[in-house]
């Protein structure tokens, strides 16, 4: 863990930010008996660096670790991104895709020397997604489906995937692309 410097948050959702606080934390201890200050870099849409402001980082949830250990030498740092930038980040290229979800929310592409690495963040089915990546090469796709088959009014409501909102995505994506299911 002592050799991350980014962190690129999907959307502000508890279940995707709440390791923020406590990896900042802990860094903060090992990166203050280090020789050169590095700061963790947060890397999320503005409505998501906001929330975190607000409900997470706010002083009576958790410390406010953009002003920690000093105002001036924060342990994290927060870096408002858009959908279609592409950020370089420690060499690699990181393109910031569009999700549809309950907040706002992105997705993440990473260039590798194999192809494209992308990750949906979590998302409903989302035709804004696929155009972007016909013609690329990508080596891997990792996308969410939250819920089965049995609770597809709550996906769609939730503007997660269930297995059949996942194939009807699929189908616009190259089969022989390697797919990874998470949440």
């Amino acid at each position: 863990m002592d050799a991350i410097d980014h962190i690129l948050l999907s959307h502000s959702h508890l279940d995707h930010v709440l390791g923020v606080p406590l990896l900042a934390d802990r860094i903060l201890r090992r990166r203050l008996a280090a020789p050169v200050w590095r700061p963790l870099r947060l890397h999320a849409l503005p409505e998501t660096l906001a929330a975190l402001r607000r409900h997470l980082l706010n002083d009576v949830i958790w410390p406010d670790f953009t002003r920690l250990p000093a105002a001036d030498r924060p342990i994290l740092t927060m870096h408002p991104l858009a959908v279609g930038e592409r950020l370089a980040l420690d060499g690699l290229t990181v393109e910031v895709l569009p999700a549809r979800h309950t907040v706002p929310a992105v997705g993440y592409a990473v260039d590798t020397p194999r192809g494209w690495w992308v990750y949906t963040g979590d998302t409903g089915p989302n035709p804004a997604l696929w155009p972007l990546l016909r013609g690329r090469r990508v080596a891997q796709l990792v996308i969410e489906t939250a819920f089965g088959e049995d609770e597809l009014t709550l996906a769609d409501k939730s503007l997660h995937l269930a297995p059949s909102l996942l194939a009807a995505e699929l189908a616009q994506l190259d089969p022989t692309v390697p797919v990874g299911i998470t949440h």
